[in-house]
C-alpha cells in the first residue's frame, strides 16, 4: 500500500531546506501577501522562484497557501500575484476565498485547486460540491472522526488531513474572536491568539478555557494509509525549522513501520502534551497550555534536532557511464529520473605511475557529497594505461550534478497556460436604499419566531424547530453549523422538504452541497465568509449574509446582482466549537451559561449539542445607523436569549440594553500585505 504525502510547512527558507532535507514529499508556504500566517517569515517573489527549485529538484511539490478573504480593493494585485507564482512554478494553491478560487481558474486554467480547511468543509456532501467545483483536493475540518474521513476519503478527490501541530478552539474559518477583540482577524491572516489567553466559566484568571493541547496522530498513521488519505499535514509554519525536521522525521518513521519518538517531539514544542483530537471520538484530555518545563525542554533538544537537517539528503540514484578512450576527449554521462547529462573533458594523459582504471573512477564519481543524488552504478569503456587527475574527475562530476539537478528541476515543475486578463477591482457603488429595510430573524427557540414572524420578511430557525405553527414560505431552515452526522441531516431536511419549507440558510459548501440535492432554495449565511464582489457573484445561492468583517465602506462597494444582506442587531457567534469550554471546567450540571475573560467580562455560550457557540459580550446595534450600510438589500437580526418581548423590541430596532458595539462595521480588520 503507498504512503500518504508528507506534507511539511515552511515559514522561512531554512524551514523549507530542514523539510526537504528529511523527506517530506511536499512543502507548503505563504508568500508575504494573502497567506494565513502573515506573521511568518514567507517568501517574496524572488525567494518563491527559489523555493520552487529546491523543491522540485528534490522531487517534491511546492504548495502556495493563498488563504485569506480577498477584499475588492485587492482583487487586482492578488491576479497579478498569482500569475507571477503560477510563473514561477507552484504545484497548487490553497484557497479559502471561493472567489479567489475562480479567478484562479480564470487565470491558470489548469491550476491545481487545494480546498483549504478554512473552507469548514466537514462533509462527503461538501467534498463532492468541491469536486464538482474544480478542486482537486479537499483539507477537511480538523474536528472529524477516523469514520468520517473514511467517508470522505472514498469521495474522487484527494484528502489531506492535519496530524501534527497546533489546534485551534474554533473551527478553522468559523473563528471571529481575535477579530471582534482587536481587529485581528484569522480570516485575513493576522489571527492573535485571542483563545490562549485566559478564559473561564467561574471566573478563574488562571484557567485558559479555550487552549487545546497540540494535536498528534503520528501513532494512528498506519490507520490513516489504511482509510485512504492522500496527504498527511503537519501543522507549522510560524515554527522553528528544527521542529519542521523532527516532524517530518517521525512522521516518516511511523509510515515506515516504525515507533515515532513522541518525547522529542514533545521536548521540541507541546502544550502539556499532546492530544489525538477527535480522530478517535473521545474527546479526552484535550485542554492544555504552554508550561515552563515545555520551554525548558525545547532547549534541550534543538542542538540534537539541528543535526538532522546539516546535510543534503540522497533522493535520485545517480548511474554513471565513462567513456575514456587514448586520444579522444574524456566523457562522462550521469543518469537519473530517465534523464541523462553528459560532459566532456580533456584528452587523458598516458600514465606514468598508477593508471585511473574502474576503481579510481568509481572513487572519485561517488563522492556525492552534499547533493541530492546517491551513487548507482558505474560502466566504462576505457583503454588501458591512462591517467586523469582526481580534481578533474571531480570537476566533472561537479558539473554533470549540476545539470542533472537543473534538468531535474525542470522536468518537475509545472509548466501553464497563463490568461492575460485584465481583473479590475470594482468601484459600482450599489444605489442608496429608499423603502424601509426588510429583516431576516435568526431564532434560537420558538417564542422567537412566533413573536417574529409577523415583523420579519423571514424567520430563520433551527432545523429541530420547525414545525406547522410557522408559515413555512416565511421560514428559512438553519442546518446544523458543524453536521456531525450527515445522514440524519439530509433525512431531517429532506422530511422538512415534503413538508412545504422551501428555504435553506447554508452555512457552509456543505449545506449548499445538501441542499441542491434537496431541491431547497440556498440562502447564503455569513460564515460563507464572503468578501469580495467575485465572492457574492459567484457564490451558488440565491443571496447572500455578507461577511461581518468588512466596513461599511467595503460593503458599499460589493457589486453583486443578487441580493445581499448584513449583521445589524445581535451577539456575534466569536467561535464554533465541538469542545465546551464549561462542560471542560466545571460539567454541564454546573453549567452557568456563560465565560468570562480575564477583564471579567461575561461571554454567552449557546449549545447545540454536538457543537457550541461562545457568544460575544456586546451586542451589535446597527439600528440607529442604517442609513450606513449603504448597498444591503436585508438586514438579519440575530437573537440568543431573547423574550417574545425583547424580540419585538430589536425588531422595531430599539437599542438594547447593556453595552453595545458597532463591530467591524467603522474600525475594520487587519490588511494582509
Amino acid at each position: 500500500m503507498k504512503n500518504p504525502e508528507i506534507l511539511a510547512p515552511a515559514g522561512s527558507m531554512e524551514a523549507l531546506n530542514a523539510a526537504l532535507r528529511t523527506g517530506a514529499d511536499a512543502v507548503y508556504l505563504g508568500g508575504k501577501k494573502y497567506s494565513a500566517r502573515n506573521s511568518a517569515a514567507n517568501f517574496g517573489n524572488e525567494e518563491l522562484k527559489e523555493a520552487s527549485f529546491l523543491c522540485h529538484s528534490h522531487g517534491a511539490k511546492l504548495y502556495l497557501a493563498v488563504n485569506t478573504l480577498i477584499s475588492d480593493g485587492e482583487l487586482a494585485d492578488f491576479a497579478d500575484y498569482i500569475t507571477k507564482a503560477a510563473a514561477a512554478g507552484v504545484d497548487a494553491f490553497i484557497v479559502q476565498d471561493y472567489g479567489a478560487s475562480r479567478m484562479i481558474r480564470k487565470l491558470v486554467p489548469d491550476a491545481c485547486l487545494h480546498a483549504s480547511t478554512q473552507m469548514s468543509v466537514h462533509t462527503v456532501s461538501g467534498a463532492e460540491l468541491l469536486k464538482e467545483s474544480g478542486f482537486s483536493r479537499v483539507v477537511p475540518a480538523r474536528e472529524l472522526s477516523a469514520e468520517t474521513i473514511a467517508a470522505i476519503a472514498g469521495v474522487d478527490i484527494e484528502t489531506e488531513v492535519f496530524v501534527h501541530g497546533a489546534l485551534c478552539m474554533s473551527v478553522s474559518g468559523q473563528c471571529y474572536m481575535s477579530a471582534a477583540i482587536g481587529s485581528r482577524s484569522a480570516n485575513r491572516g493576522c489571527c492573535g491568539q485571542a483563545c490562549r489567553l485566559p478564559f473561564s466559566a467561574v471566573g478563574n484568571r488562571e484557567k485558559a478555557a479555550l487552549s487545546l493541547k497540540d494535536l498528534s496522530l503520528l501513532e494512528h498513521a498506519d490507520e490513516l494509509r489504511k482509510i485512504g488519505v492522500d496527504s498527511l499535514k503537519i501543522e507549522g509554519r510560524m515554527k522553528r525549522p528544527e521542529y519542521v525536521a523532527a516532524a517530518v522525521s517521525e512522521l516518516k518513521k511511523a509510515l515506515d513501520g516504525g515507533v515515532p519518538d513522541m518525547a522529542t517531539l514533545r521536548g521540541i514544542f507541546s502544550r502539556g502534551g499532546f492530544t489525538d483530537g477527535y480522530f478517535t471520538g473521545k474527546r479526552q484530555d484535550m485542554f492544555g497550555i504552554r508550561e515552563k518545563d515545555d520551554v525548558i525542554a525545547a532547549k534541550d533538544v534543538i542542538p540534537m534536532l539541528h543535526q538532522l537537517y546539516r546535510r543534503e539528503r540522497g533522493v535520485f540514484t545517480v548511474n554513471f557511464h565513462v567513456r575514456m578512450l587514448k586520444d579522444m576527449p574524456l566523457q562522462i554521462t550521469a543518469s537519473a529520473e530517465n534523464i541523462s547529462v553528459a560532459v566532456s573533458g580533456d584528452i587523458p594523459d598516458i600514465a606514468r605511475n598508477a593508471p585511473t582504471d574502474e576503481s579510481a573512477l568509481s572513487k572519485q564519481l561517488s563522492k556525492l557529497g552534499d547533493t541530492v543524488f546517491i551513487f548507482g552504478t558505474l560502466t566504462a569503456e576505457a583503454d588501458d594505461g591512462l591517467f586523469v587527475p582526481a580534481g578533474k574527475l571531480n570537476e566533472l562530476r561537479r558539473k554533470l550534478t549540476e545539470e542533472l539537478t537543473l534538468k531535474i528541476a525542470e522536468k518537475n515543475t509545472p509548466k501553464y497556460k497563463i490568461n492575460d486578463i485584465a481583473i479590475a477591482s470594482p468601484r459600482k457603488t450599489r444605489a442608496a436604499r429608499i423603502e424601509k429595510l426588510p429583516l431576516r430573524t435568526y431564532c434560537r427557540t420558538m417564542e422567537q419566531a412566533l413573536a417574529a414572524a409577523e415583523l420579519s420578511q423571514f424567520v430563520i430557525i433551527p432545523e429541530d424547530l420547525a414545525d406547522s405553527r410557522l408559515p413555512a414560505d416565511k421560514v428559512i431552515i438553519a442546518p446544523p453549523r458543524f453536521i456531525a452526522d450527515e445522514a440524519k441531516t439530509i433525512s431531517r431536511l429532506k422530511q422538512l422538504r415534503d413538508m412545504g419549507f422551501e428555504h435553506l440558510l447554508c452555512h457552509t459548501l456543505d449545506s449548499v452541497s445538501i441542499g441542491k440535492k434537496l431541491r431547497f432554495k440556498l440562502h447564503g449565511g455569513f460564515t460563507l465568509n464572503i468578501f469580495n464582489s467575485i465572492s457574492a457573484e459567484s457564490s451558488p445561492t440565491e443571496d447572500i449574509i455578507l461577511s461581518p468583517e468588512l466596513t461599511a465602506g467595503q460593503i458599499s462597494e460589493i457589486c453583486c446582482q443578487k441580493p445581499v444582506g448584513a449583521l445589524i442587531y445581535g451577539r456575534l457567534p466569536l467561535m464554533l466549537t465541538r469542545n465546551c469550554p464549561i462542560k471542560n471546567e466545571v460539567g454541564c450540571k454546573n453549567c452557568g451559561g456563560y465565560i468570562t475573560d480575564r477583564t471579567a467580562r461575561r461571554l454567552p455560550v449557546a449549545c447545540s449539542g454536538d457543537y457550541v457557540e461562545p457568544l460575544n459580550s456586546d451586542i451589535l446595534y446597527m439600528g440607529d445607523r442604517l442609513e450606513e450600510l449603504v448597498g444591503i438589500d436585508f438586514g438579519v437580526v440575530m437573537l440568543s436569549d431573547e423574550n417574545a418581548e425583547e424580540t419585538k423590541s430589536a425588531l422595531f430596532m430599539k437599542k438594547p440594553r447593556g453595552n453595545i458595539t458597532r463591530g467591524l462595521y467603522y474600525r475594520g480588520v487587519c490588511e494582509t500585505k
